[in-house]
């Protein structure tokens, strides 16, 4: 019951103006900044090692914006879930190279982990002709697994698959022409990854971008999502050129300099929340 007050209430607020929803996010999140002082180190830590040249004021601040901007994100999922198509149509906007998601070419999409990024698999769904296909992990809460899961389903084009299940059907679908959202930037399966650099830091990251895309056959393109003063903007990139090659090490860092890209323009919004640098090659300790 404690956990489904604040999912209804999540719900309910969906109702208000998106000014005043953006409003008590600033609030909820300065609470967040204030009340989790173990998040706050990561996040901090996390900025310092990526962005040494910020002073500490700089950090401080960013970090502040890291949690409201994640308290927004959350209260969003009221109206992105909840609200008449005719609203989600007017906040969500797809921009950039969206003829990349046309036809039924096999298509690989490098949805990097920013605040936005339920909102964008929400415009994809709503707005895209083609089904769409991605992995997510199951919350440890299964309540709040259910309504995140009901959410992401919500206009019956979306395809989520538990990442422990087999990957088979997945392959055949993208191999089919329905593109297969992938979110390989975070700190996942130590034993699977590839110390590569992230901001100059060697970051444990899966090359799945890069394997699934040759065993697809598949082009690979990205799509961030962005918060803005209307709502999401969505911006779909052009087909990566030569990739994959032959060289999983140089694929998968080439991913990564490609999201600090993208994070350099909105460096809040990124999901710093997550020690990225958990893991650490032979000799090195955790920053965390």
């Amino acid at each position: 019951m404690l956990t489904r007050i604040p999912l209804l209430l999540t719900q309910w607020l969906a109702v208000l103006p998106l000014p005043w929803l953006r409003a008590i996010g600033w609030f909820m999140g300065l609470m967040l900044y204030m009340g989790v002082a173990s998040r706050r180190h990561v996040v901090d830590t996390n900025l310092r090692l990526c962005f040494p040249a910020w002073t500490a004021a700089e950090r401080r601040k960013q970090t502040v914006l890291c949690f409201v901007y994640f308290a927004q994100a959350w209260l969003d999922r009221g109206w992105l879930w909840y609200a008449s198509q005719e609203v989600t149509l007017k906040r969500l906007k797809i921009v950039g190279a969206v003829q990349e998601l046309e036809g039924n070419a096999p298509t690989l999409i490098f949805m990097p982990h920013f605040v936005g990024m339920d909102a964008g698999w929400l415009a994809l769904t709503q707005q895209m002709p083609r089904k769409c296909m991605t992995i997510y992990a199951r919350q440890t809460n299964p309540v709040v697994d259910a309504w995140i899961l009901k959410g992401r389903q919500r206009f019956g084009t979306g395809r989520p698959f538990d990442r422990t299940q087999s990957f088979k059907p997945v392959l055949a679908g993208l191999r089919a022409g329905e593109p297969l959202c992938l979110l390989p930037d975070m700190n996942y399966e130590p034993n699977e990854s590839l110390f590569v650099p992230f901001y100059g830091v060697p970051a444990a990251t899966i090359p799945s971008l890069s394997r699934v895309a040759k065993l697809g056959r598949a082009k690979v393109i990205s799509m961030v999502t962005r918060m803005t003063a209307q709502g999401y903007e969505v911006e779909i990139s052009p087909a990566w050129d030569g990739f994959p090659s032959d060289d999983l090490e140089a694929d998968t860092a080439l991913m990564n300099l490609r999201l600090q890209g993208y994070i350099d323009q909105s460096p809040a919004q990124y999901y710093w929340v997550h020690k990225r640098f958990k893991d650490r090659p032979p000799g090195q300790v955790s920053p965390y």
